[in-house]
């Protein structure tokens, strides 16, 4: 139940994540980091691991577009 909770927030998040991609929109990212961090807490409780690495992958694109956009120092 855990796992399906962690992908249900994994994709909320990313919903937010893939627009803040778009210029001028990069804040949004600073609101779904948040998010995806419950995420991943979540997941590393369930006993799967899919929840975890799926949120793990909207992390990760989270902070490439922060990171090439400054939000990152």
């Amino acid at each position: 139940m855990l796992n399906f909770v962690s992908i249900l927030i994994g994709l909320l998040s990313l919903v937010i994540v893939i627009p803040a991609t778009i210029p001028f929109l990069g804040w949004a990212n600073w609101l779904a980091l948040p998010l995806i961090v419950i995420g991943i807490v979540v997941g590393a409780l369930s006993s799967k691991d899919s929840g975890r690495n799926f949120c793990l992958v909207v992390l990760l694109i989270a902070a490439v577009r922060l990171t090439l956009g400054g939000g990152i120092i």
